[in-house]
């Protein structure tokens, strides 16, 4: 479980361009249409495309518009979903849906948070959170988490609740192929909402969970948040009702504190049920939840939910932060206002004109940061419902040390600049393109949507009275409404920023720079600046209209081989490079691609590896497409194609994703990133190395990284290909050199494999990758050809005895976390099978160890076992080498012995092995996992990438997956208690307790403290006390001997 508030990150990295695009699905309302009574407007919104454009694209091209009625009332009834409310007030909201199958989404929502909580109940809203899984009338002893998992239904991933300040939710992801599985989630959630359990017994187990949370909110982020939050609150009781509480009441509340608070506020009337799932029919549904529900009577009656103001304020809010263990120094402006009625088409209009300005914003604030000595790194704009009377507008921005005051005069100015000038054309056009790309995009997928994405909005029209209907008519409005609204009606949404709107101006720094004062003298600067007129209106780059000026002549296909097992074709064209695609139906508007060719930086000697691991970083800052990322970012305005790089150890990739309709778009980066040749400038350098050095320096503040370096250290002997990159390192990096070797390693086609997986139809596909990808030159003499076999191993060994090492870090609040790791080594001769149990074994210990050290012991919040196995050359022959890492966090002074539980656990498992229900759930969480990733694109790609790649494949990427796929089948066949333990005892040292590592991170304590508490140690006072008796008696003795 998660407790969270809403509160903007305050180190938020500039949003990608897909990211921008998704702040509008932040908006997400989707509305019923209504009766046509006004003139229909008719335009087209975009120009035509060509014959070769997939037909799919026409679906929204020829959508009807709407006749606008600006106040027409929105529906209150949430569209496509069977809803209604119970005698006893509970309302509930199912729906079916399809994505994915014989799947359900599962939520019951209460309108209760911490907001209600009284003094002595601080925290005690995520305390009855955390105990609904603990034990309710009919479940104890976590029988609920087992339950749900030996469904499938994996703890953390599938069963999970969240709390805030106004609300808690309770969320189940269950398969529901068995007739009785989707009745018995239903009788849980039912559980939670009247007959959770608050015994002492179940409260103390529960404490350490909750504690360790605690504990884990009180980093550098955590504490920054808080903070905020405060500032932003203060005045109302929200300021003081901090969902996760306080840590007083966390160890000492009463059993009977927490369930007056549960019979109090948990009413069916604040309730919801939402079901979303690939059902028969809706009915029965309704039936199980009546069945389950119904009966049911809230144990008080029922009180009216208090509603809090938050106060405005016309002077800014304005604080100097200093967190020494904060990741960088950053800015940030909110500017609260109420909450935005949502009840007539006017009102949403008001939301597009709205999300407009956020994408021409942050098109404009990324230009900037892309800037000659730019006054930050990063800096973006949002807005979010705080708390459920409050809106706040958010500006963030990252900068450099000593950096503070440029860029908060930078935001201000900008934002300034909006409203003396407002935005050009251009900047409102490539803003609508991409609002007309996203809704494009939602209307093709609008029967594929996750049945979680829907339960999310039941969930909004519940707690927030959020109007929910189809998204065609959403697509509808939006075709309609977005052509006329204008650059003025843009720019007027600057005035939400003003500073004198309940603003809160919120610095953060490592160390003291910049002073209130300061701040106050900034933001009356720039405000004197607008008064007068002295800001000058924004100057706006050309943007060239093509990203490839003259398209290259297609190649040919040599060679076509068709693989019917998996569905996939693969062509070998004339330059040598290998196309392997598939076509799939699962999203509309998805089609994803990686290429890799073997041949990384484990090649290179030690001398260059820094220079040159630093390739992708300062290459992708000056623009590897031939553009910069500042004027590509608006040639892509309307379009979705991304495409990244990666320089690995042992290969090189480039990877992305698109829209059918943007294939070519994508094939195009594609091809320019293998033509173009990137060369430094000084600007770039400068700009480049000076956000690596403040990257470097966070890492250093951060008091985990040194935990982090030293299991690295550990683990793998200090090898330079993990050893961490230390300002020393960064001024040896030759620029130059990085680029070079960038340019080298996307340059010859015939080392390259590309798989393309989505939703493609080869009439049109094909002819776009023999021109971009047969038409990337090859270059006359090979470069960076390698065989895979031949690839340099990375050096790396794991220590042959056992070490227990305390890392201490100086800490502003102590933080404690551990890593267990053991050696893996996997036999060639059995490395397909092996592949598979470790995998399955990493599940089993994980469940265990949370089982032992949460549920038995209530000592941790969670636990992770992870498995890595890439320091190991692609080679078709020899042993794959490896670790098996158990990590979790805790309280400083039970890790050790924590250490030894895991420990233990392990070992029995070992020598007794697990029990058949273990290994019965651990199938099963699988088979669902896996049956969920067959109707996903990702897994499709990341199989057929596995399958190239696998050690057996050998020119047959059909034969090779097969192989995969039996070898997993095989696993599962023969997994039994018998077999986990034998596979525990071959791939894991036996003992486990006699080669492994163990680090665990603790507070560097003070030295007055050192002091302090060796002074009050018993077993110290005792020994001192003897001291001085010793020494009295000496010092007695030596004066007798002296006079006699």
């Amino acid at each position: 479980m998660i407790f969270t508030y809403v509160v903007a990150n305050l180190l938020s990295v500039f949003i990608s361009h897909r990211q921008q695009r998704q702040i509008v699905c932040g908006f997400e309302r989707y509305f019923r249409p209504c009766e046509p009574e006004r003139e229909k407007v008719d335009m087209d919104l975009l120009p035509a495309e060509t014959s070769s454009e997939i037909v799919k694209k026409h679906r929204f091209r020829s959508l009807k518009m709407v006749d606008l009625n600006y106040d027409e009332v929105l529906s209150d009834v949430p569209y496509g979903a069977d809803y209604g409310k119970l005698d006893n007030g509970l309302r509930y909201y199912v729906r079916l849906n399809s994505k994915p199958k014989m799947r359900a989404a599962l939520a019951l929502a209460v309108n209760v948070g911490s907001v209600l909580e009284d003094e002595e109940e601080r925290g005690v809203a995520h305390i009855v959170e955390h105990l609904a899984f603990s034990a309710t009338k009919k479940y104890t002893n976590h029988d609920i988490v087992k339950f749900l998992e030996s469904i499938g239904a994996e703890f953390g991933a599938c069963q999970n609740a969240v709390t805030s300040a106004d609300e808690t939710v309770y969320e189940l992801f269950v398969p529901i192929d068995k007739p009785e599985l989707l009745s018995q989630a239903i009788s849980v959630l039912a559980e939670f909402s009247s007959e959770i359990r608050v015994s002492a017994e179940d409260l103390d187990k529960e404490r350490g969970a909750v504690m360790e949370e605690y504990r884990a909110n009180r980093n550098a982020n955590g504490r920054m948040q808080d903070a905020h939050w405060l500032l932003m609150m203060e005045g109302s009781k929200y300021a003081e009702r901090l969902p996760i509480g306080l840590e007083k009441v966390i160890r000492t509340v009463s059993p009977e504190i927490v369930k007056r608070f549960y019979t109090k506020w948990y009413h069916l009337q604040n309730m919801a049920v939402i079901a979303v799932g690939d059902f028969s029919d809706t009915k029965s549904v309704v039936e199980l939840i009546k069945t389950h529900f119904g009966s049911k009577v809230s144990a008080t009656d029922y009180l009216e939910i208090p509603r809090f103001l938050v106060p405005s304020h016309e002077e800014p809010r304005i604080s100097c932060f200093v967190e020494s263990e904060a990741a960088g120094s950053a800015v940030m402006i909110s500017c609260k206002s109420p909450v935005d009625e949502l009840r007539t088409v006017k009102d949403y209009r008001n939301l597009l004109v709205e999300a407009m300005f956020y994408h021409a914003m942050n098109q404009r604030f990324f230009k900037i940061s892309r800037k000659k000595d730019p006054p930050y790194f990063s800096c973006s704009v949002a807005a979010d419902v705080v708390v459920q009377p409050i809106k706040a507008y958010i500006m963030t921005s990252s900068c450099k040390e000593k950096g503070i005051l440029n860029a908060l005069e930078s935001m201000l100015t900008e934002i300034a600049r909006v409203r003396l000038h407002g935005f050009s054309e251009r900047e409102t056009s490539v803003a609508r393109a991409l609002m007309m790309s996203e809704i494009e995009s939602a209307y093709l997928e609008r029967d594929q949507v996750q049945s979680t994405s829907l339960r999310e909005e039941y969930l909004h029209h519940f707690l927030r009275n959020e109007p929910v209907v189809g998204i065609e008519y959403e697509a509808q409005l939006q075709k309609t409404i977005l052509p006329h609204i204008s650059a003025s009606e843009v720019s007027k949404y600057s005035e939400n920023f003003r500073t004198t709107h309940s603003c809160v101006i919120k610095a953060i720094e490592p160390r003291a720079v910049a002073t209130v004062d300061d701040l106050k003298a900034a933001v009356l600067k720039i405000n004197s600046f607008e008064e007068n007129g002295n800001i000058s209106p924004w100057d706006e780059e050309h943007i060239p209209e093509e990203i490839v000026t003259s398209k290259p002549n297609p190649g040919t296909v040599v060679q076509e081989s068709e693989y019917s097992n998996i569905g996939v074709t693969e062509l070998i064209l004339s330059n040598g490079i290998r196309v392997c695609y598939k076509c799939t139906d699962f999203l509309e508007d998805q089609v994803l691609f990686t290429g890799y060719a073997y041949g990384g930086l484990s090649e290179l000697p030690e001398s260059e590896y820094i220079s040159c691991s630093m390739g992708s970083t300062v290459a992708g800052e000056i623009g590897v497409f031939g553009y910069r990322p500042s004027v590509l970012l608006d040639m892509l305005a309307g379009k979705r194609a991304e495409i990244g790089t990666k320089l690995g150890a042992y290969m090189r990739t480039f990877y992305g994703d698109c829209s059918p309709t943007d294939l070519e778009t994508a094939l195009q980066l594609v091809y320019q990133l293998f033509v173009t040749v990137v060369v430094p400038g000084e600007e770039d350098i400068k700009i480049v190395m000076q956000m690596s050095e403040e990257s470097i320096n966070a890492q250093e503040r951060d008091p985990y990284t040194v935990f982090a370096n030293r299991v690295r250290e550990l683990n793998y002997g200090n090898s330079y290909f993990f050893r961490p990159t230390r300002i020393s390192d960064l001024r040896k990096v030759d620029p130059f050199k990085a680029c070079e070797y960038f340019n080298k390693c996307f340059k010859d086609p015939s080392t390259f494999t590309v798989v393309i997986v989505g939703n493609i139809d080869p009439a049109v596909a094909r002819p776009l990758i023999l021109q971009y990808l047969g038409g990337i030159p090859r270059p006359s003499e090979p470069i960076l050809q390698y065989n895979r076999d031949d690839l340099k191993g990375l050096p790396f060994t794991f220590p042959t005895t056992i070490i227990r090492e305390v890392v201490r870090s100086p800490m502003v609040e102590a933080q404690c976390s551990v890593q267990l790791c053991f050696p893996v080594e996997l036999k060639n001769e059995k490395m397909m099978e092996d592949i598979h149990f470790i995998g399955f074994l990493s599940k089993l210990l994980e469940a265990k160890i949370i089982q032992v050290l949460r549920f038995k012991h209530g000592q941790i919040y969670s636990a992770g076992v992870s498995v890595f196995l890439g320091g190991n050359k692609p080679s078709r022959v020899g042993n794959a080498r490896g670790d098996i890492s158990v990590n979790f966090s805790c309280d400083p002074g039970v890790a050790l012995a924590l250490v030894d539980l895991a420990l233990d656990e392990i070992l029995r498992l070992q020598e007794e092995g697990p029990s058949d229900a273990d290994i019965s759930t651990v199938l099963e969480i699988e088979q669902r996992a896996h049956e969920n990733g067959l109707q996903e694109n990702y897994w499709w790609l990341d199989r057929i990438l596995h399958s190239y790649q696998s050690r057996i494949y050998s020119g047959d990427v059909g034969t090779s997956f097969a192989v995969q796929d039996e070898s997993r089948s095989d696993v599962r066949k023969t997994l039994t208690p018998v077999t986990a333990q034998l596979a525990l005892q071959r791939i894991i040292p036996f003992p486990c307790k006699r080669q492994y590592t163990v680090v665990i991170l603790m507070p560097q304590a003070s030295r007055f403290r050192l002091l302090k508490s060796i002074m009050t140690d018993p077993k110290v006072q005792v020994g001192l006390a003897s001291l001085i008796i010793v020494g009295f008696c000496v010092w007695r003795y030596s004066r007798s001997s002296s006079k006699s």
